[in-house]
């Protein structure tokens, strides 16, 4: 039995706060016909909000437009739009963003925005009317400090931070009435083909992130709580986006299966891709361009750079073919499935088809076991069975009966996952596959690369604007290939490659070494096995002349396998000079993109910071602050505007305020319409939840059974409420503090009434976390199951407990 517990410090009705906040009726009655009542709670609970400092909470949020809102509702990002310049394996990219108010009150203008996790932004500029001010890299902590003071003295500023390496926040302060601000950056990116197919993306929003429990709430910032525009709704902004490419060698192949192009050829190997009319609203899904060179041959050899200081290079090599296994060595699979919220509907359908394929490719002799996870998890086999058609099949159904809902608990899945036993002399792979809604990159970067041994990680991203960011760091930590799957279709091929991928790696035991060519500082500085048929990329500094060579060797399928390049047929050229930033931005991801939380020293944090500003790159430590002189907003006075962001194509509004769970219930089989309640035995108790219940048959969405009887706390005379009120113990001086507070945990329960598998979904004030854990323990064995036709049955229940926090 599967409940979650709602802890609450002051009395809470859902139709007197929508009264008190003005809500319209029709979003509340769309919020009971979704039967998403908890997370429309959560939902519910922060429309209100005008961001204001003494708000604590970390979780997205729905944007409600309409006038009486205030102007804090104004919309004030115009439009945004990308030039892409594509030569060789570089691309560089020109962002501009144009901000407008049309209000009649100076606003600051917040705009969180995605990036490649490889972006090297490198400069930024403002222009107002024909001032243009080009932004300085300053550390973050300065930046911010010359942006508000600049705010609040009334001149026109910016200040561009990263939140994520592929999360950025534009703050643009004091755009007063009428004013048209234009912000551009730029970045460069390395374009790494695979399997002869070069692929340029452009992720145009930020997903909802789940910051659920005390770790996710440490690791967050503040750009979690951004608001959204509801399911299926265009962006508030206009998008636009066109490219060049000179590839340098003739294209076999172009196309972009995410947006509708308009594609010209200047040359068999010169291309312009522009979007075509009517897809001005279309940012709201990462936008992929992909093309094949003729003969499917790839860009590899030796590009050279000479500044005025340093000299960069960068080499590419292409691993030997792959041959056809004789015969594949039995593997051990372990699945961990996302069917959170923000996985709810056309991401899971995704899912499901490519779970279906990876499943049903499986050798006999293979052994498997798949975690489904959400606010909690649930193991389908206590050790990992044999890949049997009938264990398949129990598999397939398992992942079938799922819907999408709830948290997004990402770190107590992978604990539980990595802590199962695995089958003695088999090769192990973790497959996780999600859609990577989660603030706590790094430590699952950390968990995994601590946690493998000799096994690998595959991640597995699905959806139309996924979190790249930790499914190539997941990869990275597991020595294993990222993929992504926008579509059903591309499952289906990503499934054939993963099989191919697992076979054996393409190359292994990488050796580089120098003759004759003096070369430092080079990335990577160990080589893992290669997996994937993409070529080995190695970055670095020389001195002297560009001569000599470079050599790598390695293990094949065929035996000892050989490449050497020699320095001497390379011209260093101007065009090149994107690869110092490269360089550097490679150096970055290694030192901090991808290290565990712990490893966050005061050595680390100072290199990083060091190689930011001394590339002039943004990073986690390091800014851009672009200051006007003019004061223009002489009273000092302004609104602050967070822009509003689509959810991704294809995610439901459960990816918004999803860090609850919430379940179904009912009386009796056949059709249902209108509101069951949650009823209870003792009648002592005064919790009570009404939820909507519409559906068609004796099993509503989710699988889960109607109830004949509903589950009773049997642990205390007075029931539930009662228990609480007399275990929950607060540190003095953390009573008082909110008007509000709440923790959401979720545990199962078996047929004696034990419980198990409590976690934390959501909390609004930290020092609750351990408390409602503590709690929930405390009830074991004093829970009668509910029931069905006199037999328990597993169903999830919400509890709904009102009482003050002593």
């Amino acid at each position: 039995m599967g409940c979650i517990i709602l802890l609450k410090q002051q009395n809470f009705n859902l139709n007197d706060f929508a009264m008190k906040t003005k809500m319209m009726n029709p979003l509340i009655h769309a919020l009971r016909a979704s039967m998403l009542l908890l997370p429309a709670m959560l939902c519910l609970t922060l429309f209100a909000r005008p961001g204001g400092e003494d708000d604590k909470s970390l979780s997205p949020y729905f944007y409600i437009p309409g006038h009486e809102a205030g102007p804090e509702r104004m919309v004030v990002l115009e439009s945004t739009g990308a030039r892409v310049r594509i030569a060789g394996v570089i691309a560089n990219v020109d962002i501009t963003q144009v901000y407008k108010n049309t209000g009649t009150h100076p606003l600051e203008a917040i705009y969180v925005f995605p990036a490649s996790t490889r972006a090297a932004l490198y400069r930024m500029k403002m222009t107002i009317g024909e001032r243009v001010i080009e932004a300085r890299i300053e550390e973050r902590a300065k930046a911010r400090e010359d942006y508000e003071q600049a705010r609040d003295k009334g001149m026109n500023a910016s200040l561009l931070e990263q939140e994520r390496p592929n999360v950025f926040s534009m703050h643009v302060a004091n755009i007063m009435p009428g004013d048209i601000i234009k912000v551009e950056m730029s970045y460069a990116e390395l374009l790494i083909p695979e399997a002869g197919v070069y692929a340029f993306v452009y992720p145009t929003v930020v997903g909802p992130r789940y910051a659920g429990n005390t770790e996710d709430i440490a690791a967050a910032g503040n750009w979690v709580k951004n608001p959204y525009t509801a399911e299926g709704e265009n962006p508030l902004y206009s998008f636009d986006f066109e490219a060049r490419i000179n590839a340098g060698m003739p294209l076999q192949e172009l196309g972009c299966a995410t947006h509708s192009m308009d594609i010209s050829f200047d040359d068999p190997a010169t291309a312009r891709v522009k979007l075509k009319e009517g897809q001005a609203f279309s940012g709201n899904r990462d936008l992929v361009l992909r093309y094949r060179l003729a003969g499917g041959r790839i860009e590899s050899g030796l590009l050279l750079f000479e500044d005025d200081e340093e000299n960069f290079f960068l080499a590419m090599v292409q691993p030997p073919a792959r041959p056809s296994p004789a015969q594949m060595p039995p593997r051990e699979y372990v699945f961990i499935v996302d069917v959170s919220g923000s996985m709810y509907g056309f991401p899971l359908d995704v899912s499901k088809e490519l779970m279906k394929n990876l499943l049903g490719n499986l050798s006999p002799a293979d052994r498997f076991n798949i975690l489904l996870f959400a606010g909690g998890s649930s193991l389908l086999f206590d050790k990992s069975a044999e890949a049997t058609p009938g264990n398949i099949r129990i598999g397939i159904e398992f992942i079938d009966r799922q819907q999408g809902g709830g948290g997004t608990e990402l770190l107590p899945a992978l604990r539980r996952a990595l802590a199962l036993e695995g089958t003695e002399d088999f090769a192990r792979t973790f497959v996780i596959v999600t859609d990577g809604y989660v603030s706590v990159e790094r430590e699952a970067f950390g968990l995994i690369g601590s946690s493998l041994g000799r096994a690998n990680f595959f991640p597995f991203g699905i959806g139309s604007s996924v979190n790249r960011y930790i499914i190539e760091g997941m990869a990275a930590a597991g020595k294993g290939t990222p993929f992504v799957a926008a579509s059903q279709a591309e499952a289906d091929v990503l499934a054939e490659q993963f099989r191919k991928y697992i076979s054996a790696p393409v190359l292994t035991n990488i050796n580089l070494s120098f003759d004759g060519f003096d070369a430092y500082d080079t990335e990577p500085l160990a080589f893992a096995d290669v997996f994937a048929e993409r070529p080995l990329l190695i970055y670095g500094k020389w001195k002297g002349k560009p001569a000599g060579k470079i050599r790598i060797s390695g293990r094949s399928g065929e035996g000892l396998h050989v490449q050497t390049l020699d320095v001497g047929d390379a011209a260093s050229s101007e065009n090149n000079v994107a690869l110092k930033y490269l360089w550097a931005r490679e150096r970055i991801r290694k030192l901090d993109d991808l290290a565990a939380p712990e490893s966050n020293s005061a050595s680390r944090v100072n290199e990083v910071t060091a190689l930011g500003l001394k590339y002039q790159l943004l990073t986690a430590y390091t800014s851009f602050v672009a200051i006007d002189n003019q004061v223009r907003n002489a009273d000092g006075g302004f609104t602050t505007v967070s822009q509003a962001l689509p959810l991704p194509q294809g995610v439901s509004n459960n990816a918004v305020g999803a860090a609850g769970s919430y379940g179904y219930y009912g009386s009796q089989g056949g059709r249902k319409s209108g509101t069951a309640s949650l009823r209870d035995a003792e009648s002592s108790l005064n919790y009570r939840m009404e939820l909507p219940c519409v559906h068609e048959d004796a099993n509503p969405p989710g699988g889960l059974p109607l109830q004949d009887e509903a589950a009773v706390f049997t642990g205390h005379p007075s029931g539930i409420e009662a228990f609480f009120r007399e275990h929950v113990s607060l540190p003095a001086s953390e009573t008082g503090k909110h008007t509000q507070a709440y923790a959401y945990v979720t545990f199962n329960i078996d047929e004696q009434g034990r419980v198990s598998d409590a976690a934390l979904l959501f909390i609004t004030h930290p020092a609750l976390g351990a408390e409602a854990l503590r709690l929930i323990a405390l009830t074991d064995r004093r829970w009668k199951p509910a029931q069905k036709a006199g037999k328990p049955v597993p169903v999830q229940m919400v509890l709904r407990v009102d009482f003050p926090l002593r």
